[in-house]
């Protein structure tokens, strides 16, 4: 990994370890305050429940203080109930009045729909079990009430804020990141394909140079059919390819008919004997079908993938290039197979990103190039399988252009 890597991963990591603080100090607060409100909220059920067992047993008193009595035992928000030491419920306050049969007071809308529901009060009893120890209360007489109550709509809301919030926050986030990563990798891919066209139109000019260099070279040596000199056209020619592959980036590539036996073998042809003579080169499969291609790219994705097999294999070894079809789904395989040292299961993905490189030298932009190109011609590429010390075989999906009807029987 580079320094420049090293960097970004380090700040990546300082970031998550910032925002882990920041979401634990969050849930760490609000289930300070969430404690507190509970035990607020258990002293008013005290309260309730005191007032309570006030009215249903203290004597006759004025008028004035059974008013404060009610006032306080009213003033209770909380879903309560009042049971008997055989869970019998004597006594509720805030539940569904729909359930209980029991008229709201200034509400005359729900007057039709009141019912007794058991079940309901059984299914709130148990819940309010399970959520707070309850409030037992000792009568003169020897018997023990308990109060059971819930968390009042507000609390319960509270404890589930900081999930919300810290998910919208998140949610957040990487929206803006993906914005932001999105623009600046625009903003890096005009500098580049500025760069990369200014090359192109800068090698327009030796490049021409050189193709009239050796017309001379011919002339002067009668020397119209020599091999060599062939050869030094194939390199010049395929120099005003590369230039023209830069002058394109950043175009939609034009796609035209090609069979793909033979624009493959054609770059085989030019690249076989610019390799040492103890690689082999091998093209096998269907010799007929048929894909919408821009040559200058699909070359540089045959190019850089046996050159990733050469760099692979070291000294000796074999690369093979097998074409198949699959006619039921319409596609083409092209597998790119050496003899190489292999990639590891857990590199699969990675040798497409940019930047990856096992090579002492190199960018590590080759194979991210080819995934990008082969997107061009709408299509797929991925390492369909590896050994360690045996091979690669690198797969390229492309959309046949020959359509077949399902013959009828």
């Amino acid at each position: 990994m580079k320094p420049s890597q090293i960097s970004q991963q380090r700040w990546k990591f300082i970031l998550l370890i910032f925002a882990a603080i920041i979401a634990i100090a969050s849930l760490v607060y609000t289930n300070y305050l969430v404690r507190n409100l509970a035990h607020a909220e258990r002293s008013k059920a005290e309260v309730w429940a005191m007032s309570t067992k006030n009215i249903m047993t203290m004597p006759d008193v004025d008028d004035e203080f059974i008013t404060f009595i009610y006032a306080v035992r009213d003033s209770l928000n909380l879903p309560a109930i009042i049971t008997d030491d055989k869970d019998d419920i004597i006594f509720w306050r805030n539940l569904d009045s729909t359930k209980t049969n029991i008229k709201p007071i200034h509400n005359d809308s729900v007057t039709k729909h009141l019912d007794y529901d058991p079940i309901y009060f059984q299914k709130q009893l148990a819940f309010m079990k399970k959520s707070h120890p309850p409030i037992t209360l000792e009568l003169e007489n020897g018997q023990k009430w308990h109060v059971y109550y819930k968390d009042s709509w507000f609390l319960q809301q509270l404890r589930v804020f900081p999930y919300v919030q810290l998910s919208l926050i998140a949610l957040f986030l990487i929206i803006a990141y993906t914005v932001f990563n999105s623009i600046r990798k625009s903003e890096q891919n005009l500098v580049w394909v500025g760069l990369t066209k200014e090359a192109a139109h800068q090698l327009g000019t030796p490049i021409s140079s050189l193709m009239g260099w050796l017309e001379l070279i011919r002339i002067k040596f009668d020397a119209e059919e020599d091999d060599t000199l062939n050869e030094m056209e194939n390199d010049i020619k395929r120099l005003e390819i590369v230039a023209d592959r830069f002058s394109k980036i950043g175009s939609t590539p034009v796609l035209t008919n090609h069979n793909l036996y033979e624009v493959i073998k054609n770059y085989m042809d030019y690249f076989r004997i610019r390799t040492s003579n103890k690689i082999t080169f091998e093209l096998t499969g269907d010799t007929h079908v048929e894909a919408k291609l821009n040559i200058p790219l699909f070359d540089w994705i045959i190019e850089n993938l046996l050159k990733n097999g050469v760099n692979a294999i070291g000294t000796e070894g074999k690369i093979i290039v097998n074409i198949s079809e699959n006619i039921a789904k319409e596609e083409i395989f092209v597998d790119i197979s050496d003899t190489g040292k292999g990639i590891p299961r857990s590199n699969f993905e990675s040798v497409f990103q940019p930047g990856f490189t096992t090579r002492k030298r190199g960018w590590g932009l080759g194979l991210s190039l080819t995934k990008r190109m082969v997107r061009y011609h709408q299509g797929q590429i991925f390492v369909k399988e590896s050994e360690i010390g045996k091979g690669t075989t690198f797969r390229i999906i492309l959309k046949s252009n020959l359509k077949y009807e399902a013959t009828q029987i």
